[in-house]
C-alpha cells in the first residue's frame, strides 16, 4: 500500500488544525472522501444536473444510465442482483424500511424478534416500534464473555416463534465480528429471516450476500468513503416482493385513479419514492471503485497493523482502561480512568486528535461494559502509525493534564 499516494487523494489531509495536521480517529462515525468521489458528484451538478424518470431528453437519459450503472456496481460489490438493490438515505432508513414494509404487516402477537445488547439504536428502536404495534416481542440476547453473539447463544433463544434475527456484523462499539454465515444457517432452521447491519463491516471486509445467505443487508455510503445521505438496502427478491411500500409518492407508481386503484412500479423502484439523492448515488459508485482499487486485503492488513500497534500502546498506560481488547477491527473503546469521556474527547481535540465519546447509540451496552460511556478510537486504511503515535502521546499526558485542569 502506497500510503503517501493514498493520502494525497484526500483533500482534507492538506488542511491544518491548531497549526498541525489533523489526526482523525472517528472513522466508525464517518470517513473522509477521496477527490474521485467529490469529482464524480461535482460532475453531476456541473454536467447533467437534471431529474431522472420520464425526461425525454439526452441529459435525463444519461442520468438514468448512470444511476442504473451505480446500482449494478453496488450489486456486484456484494454479489447480488441489481433488482435486489434499493437506494436509501442510509443504514437507519434501510432498517426502518424493512420494519415498516415487511415486519409491520407480517408479524403478529407472540412472534419474536431477536437482537443483541450491543446493537446500534438504528437496529433497536424500529423493532421496539414494530413490537408495540403488532404485539410481537423483542428478545435481547446478552453477549458472551468475549463480547460476541455466537451460534450457541443464538440457538438457546431460537424457537418456532422466532421470525426475525437482526444483528450488526461488526459492533460499532466493541468492534467484534459475528459469523454471519453460521448465524444465518441456524436462524433459517426455524424459518426466521436474517437482517444484517453492515454499516461497520461493508467498508472494511468483502461481503457476499449469497455465500453468507443474508436475507436483508443494510449499509451507509458515508462510512465507506462515499457521500452522506445515501445508503443501500439489499433484500432477496422473494422477500422484497412481500414488502408493502410505506413511503409513497412520485416515481414509485405506474398509475393510479380516483377509485384508489394503484399500480406500483416494479422492484426496486417501488421503494424509491420521490426525487432521489442522484449525486449521492453517483458518489457511492465512485467510492466503491476506490475501495476496489485499494483492495480489501490491503485495507484489512493496514487496519490490523494500526489496531495492534494502538492497543499495545494503550495497554502500557496505567490510567487507560480498554473495554474491548479482543476487538476484530480497528475500533477501540476506552476511558481515561476517573475522567468523563466527553471531557477526555475534548482534551484530545485540544491536542489535534479527533475521537468520539459517549454511548455511541448503543445504550443497551451500559450494563455490559459497566460504564456510562466511552471514548472511541476508530481507524481506516488511510491512517498512519505516526498518527497513532500522536494519539498515544496525548493519551499518556491526558490524566495529568485533566487533573491539573480540574
Amino acid at each position: 500500500m502506497n500510503l503517501k499516494q493514498i493520502r494525497q487523494d484526500f483533500p482534507i489531509f492538506k488542511k491544518k488544525f491548531k497549526g498541525k495536521p489533523l489526526v482523525y480517529f472517528d472513522n466508525a462515525s464517518t470517513t473522509f472522501k477521496p477527490l474521485s468521489v467529490i469529482k464524480a458528484m461535482d460532475r453531476y451538478y456541473l454536467e447533467y444536473p437534471v431529474n431522472a424518470g420520464r425526461g425525454e431528453y439526452d441529459l435525463a437519459h444519461y442520468l438514468e444510465t448512470e444511476i442504473e450503472s451505480s446500482r449494478k456496481k453496488v450489486a456486484d460489490f456484494i454479489n447480488a442482483k441489481p433488482q435486489e438493490i434499493v437506494f436509501t438515505t442510509g443504514t437507519t432508513m434501510g432498517i426502518n424500511l424493512i420494519a415498516q414494509s415487511y415486519a409491520m404487516h407480517l408479524l403478529k402477537p407472540g412472534d419474536e424478534i431477536i437482537i443483541t445488547e450491543s446493537e446500534h439504536a438504528a437496529n433497536v428502536l424500529p423493532w421496539y416500534q414494530v413490537a408495540e404495534k403488532t404485539g410481537a416481542k423483542v428478545v435481547i440476547i446478552d453477549l458472551d464473555a468475549q463480547q460476541r453473539l455466537t451460534p450457541d447463544l443464538l440457538k438457546i433463544h431460537l424457537n418456532k416463534n422466532t421470525k426475525i434475527v437482526s444483528f450488526a456484523s461488526i459492533s460499532n462499539v466493541l468492534g467484534t465480528q459475528t459469523n454471519v454465515q453460521a448465524l444465518a444457517k441456524l436462524a433459517h432452521t426455524v424459518g426466521a429471516i436474517v437482517i444484517v447491519d453492515g454499516a461497520q463491516s461493508v467498508p472494511h471486509r468483502a461481503t457476499d450476500v449469497q455465500m453468507q445467505d443474508i436475507d436483508f443487508l443494510v449499509f451507509s455510503g458515508h462510512k465507506m468513503l462515499g457521500p452522506t445521505g445515501i445508503g443501500v438496502l439489499y433484500g432477496k427478491f422473494q422477500l422484497l416482493e412481500k414488502m408493502k411500500p410505506f413511503f409513497t409518492g412520485g416515481a414509485m407508481s405506474l398509475r393510479f385513479n380516483k377509485d384508489h386503484k394503484v399500480k406500483y412500479a416494479p422492484i426496486p423502484h417501488v421503494f424509491e419514492a420521490g426525487t432521489q439523492n442522484w449525486s449521492g448515488i453517483i458518489g457511492l459508485k465512485a467510492a466503491i471503485e476506490y475501495l476496489e482499487k485499494v483492495s480489501f486485503e490491503l485495507i484489512h492488513s493496514q487496519e490490523k497493523k494500526l489496531k495492534d500497534y494502538c492497543l499495545a500502546g494503550l495497554k502500557k498506560i496505567d490510567h487507560i482502561k480498554v473495554y474491548n481488547p479482543e476487538t476484530d477491527s480497528a475500533i477501540l473503546a476506552f476511558n481515561i480512568v476517573g475522567v468523563n469521556p466527553q471531557d477526555a474527547a475534548t482534551y484530545f481535540n485540544s491536542q489535534g486528535v479527533a475521537v468520539r465519546s459517549g454511548q455511541h447509540c448503543a445504550r443497551n451496552l451500559v450494563d455490559f461494559l459497566k460504564t456510562d460511556g466511552t471514548v472511541r478510537w476508530s481507524a481506516y486504511f488511510y491512517n498512519t502509525i505516526e498518527e497513532v503515535d500522536r494519539f498515544l502521546d496525548a493519551a499518556k499526558k491526558g490524566r495529568n493534564f485533566l487533573d491539573a485542569y480540574f
